[in-house]
């Protein structure tokens, strides 16, 4: 059951076979019912999770709105990094909008991996560089692209999502309001 998170690990760190074993052993099974939450805002970070099945909605509330930053699906890491590797309060809900399945490291496993594998830290590294890879391209695209640019570019990259996430958490997600979102996909549509 763990081929998605056996072939992330395997594809993005190029770990040893024996490495790789020994890193799965401390992630656990977890299944989280649609609408349940796998971490709320306040609450402190004692996991990482990867999504197996399902999809995850990482979202905060921002003068009494929720503010979409990311839908992870299958083959994405969920987790409120920050609040992980620095103790701190939760900034972001991690909440299922369907039926999951996720694997699970707790903040104390995680940090054991590093007394086994002395690559960890350089495996580590190359991690959170690529969650701020992602942040940065994210970022890019919200202050250079137009919103119809960023409807198009994530519609190529994730066109499932628009049938299956309420457009609501899209628009959110792409920086825009629901209004101007419908808009342009009724034009696209059309």
């Amino acid at each position: 059951m763990q081929n998605e998170l056996k072939k992330y690990i395997r594809s993005y760190f190029g770990v040893t076979n024996d490495d790789l074993e020994i890193i799965l052993s401390f992630f656990q099974p977890v299944k989280i019912r649609k609408n349940d939450f796998f971490l709320k805002e306040g609450a402190y970070a004692h996991r990482l999770g990867f999504v197996q099945s399902g999809i995850v909605r990482e979202f905060m509330l921002s003068d009494g709105k929720e503010v979409t930053k990311w839908i992870a699906t299958p083959g994405y890491f969920v987790v409120d990094l920050a609040g992980f590797l620095f103790d701190s309060p939760s900034r972001w809900n991690l909440q299922a909008l369907t039926d999951c399945e996720i694997w699970a490291i707790s903040k104390t496993d995680y940090q054991r991996i590093a007394e086994l594998l002395p690559k960890w830290t350089e495996l580590e590294k190359l991690f959170i560089a690529r969650c701020f890879t992602i942040l940065e391209d994210r970022v890019v695209s919200h202050l250079s692209l137009s919103a119809e640019e960023r409807y198009d570019r994530f519609f190529r990259y994730a066109p499932h999502l628009f049938n299956l996430v309420p457009l609501q958490y899209l628009a959110s997600m792409l920086g825009m309001t629901p209004e101007t979102f419908s808009r342009i996909r009724k034009k696209r549509t059309s």
